[in-house]
């Protein structure tokens, strides 16, 4: 048994849609799951946690920390966002891998 010159062709044309379709449907799914992190909405003074182990399997990190402002302008805000960035900034330059920070309740991923 053998495939015609258009058979094969076909069926590589055929495979290949489908691995865009499934990429397109894959990238869909990611954008989907960012926006729902996006979509929390962090209560002030919310407590977020993160962990994280390093790459020598014997030392862990954790850190927590929560954000209150009593009066703030759009300058003088401070996030979650930006502290998580900054610890992580910190621990990355005593050779710790990035931290993801969860807020709770209930539990949902800041970073």
């Amino acid at each position: 048994m053998g495939y015609s010159g258009s058979a094969a062709a076909g069926a590589v044309l055929a495979s290949a849609g489908t691995a865009q379709a499934d990429e397109k449907s894959g990238a869909a799914a990611a954008q989907t799951a960012e926006g729902s992190q996006a979509a929390v909405a962090f209560e002030p003074g919310t407590q977020f946690s993160g962990r994280v182990q390093h790459s020598s399997g014997y030392a862990e990190l954790s850190m927590t920390f929560s954000v209150r402002h009593e009066e703030r302008s759009g300058q003088q805000e401070v996030t979650p966002a930006d502290i998580a960035e900054a610890l992580n900034d910190l621990a990355a330059k005593r050779g710790w891998p990035p931290i993801t920070f969860y807020g709770t309740p209930p539990k949902a991923r800041l970073n």
